[in-house]
């Protein structure tokens, strides 16, 4: 790898997720990405400061173990066209009754995708999705059902026909391994 050369930052994505657990037994994941610049900058009217959000997004969905999207909340804090980018947050609530697993992100491009949803928000919800596994994966693998683990076929290491589940977890083994 070549030495880094010079360089000059000029934009931050920070991007954080959270996991609860809710004393009524269901979870909250919620995502929050704000974009900020290193110089103050004009665009659409709007002046920001050097460091000021120019997007700044949250969006929470409610889940049980089930992975069954009960509630959803999307909001637009700070954004580039105020009366208009901030007024899609509703329309996550086409979410609700979802469960998050296998197909997930394909129905949600289809509902929220493009014109039908915030480029931001909609980033969101992938990171939200994958932060729900890891929030709950104590409880989901240490549960005595027989059902396969969930995390199964999600990556290249747990691919069910490769040596990590042949190792870890043998009874779901398949293919070349099984």
């Amino acid at each position: 790898m070549e030495p880094m050369k010079p360089r000059e930052l000029l934009h931050t994505r920070t991007i954080t997720l959270r996991g609860y657990r809710r004393e009524d037994g269901l979870y909250e994941i919620e995502g929050h990405l704000c974009d900020t610049k290193t110089y103050d900058r004009t665009s659409n009217g709007i002046h920001r400061k050097a460091g000021d959000p120019i997007h700044e997004m949250t969006l929470r969905i409610t889940i049980g173990t089930d992975f069954v999207i009960r509630d959803v909340l999307a909001q637009s804090h700070v954004v580039p066209y105020p009366g208009h980018c901030d007024t899609i947050g509703p329309d996550y609530g086409k979410l609700i009754g979802m469960t998050i697993g296998v197909g997930f992100m394909r129905q949600m491009r289809d509902l929220l995708g493009g014109v039908n949803g915030c480029t931001h928000l909609t980033e969101l919800i992938g990171g939200v999705a994958t932060a729900a596994f890891q929030t709950m994966c104590e409880e989901i693998n240490n549960s005595r059902s027989p059902t396969r683990p969930f995390q199964l076929d999600g990556c290249h290491a747990l691919r069910t026909d490769g040596a990590t589940v042949a190792e870890f977890y043998p009874q779901w083994v398949q293919g070349e391994n099984g």
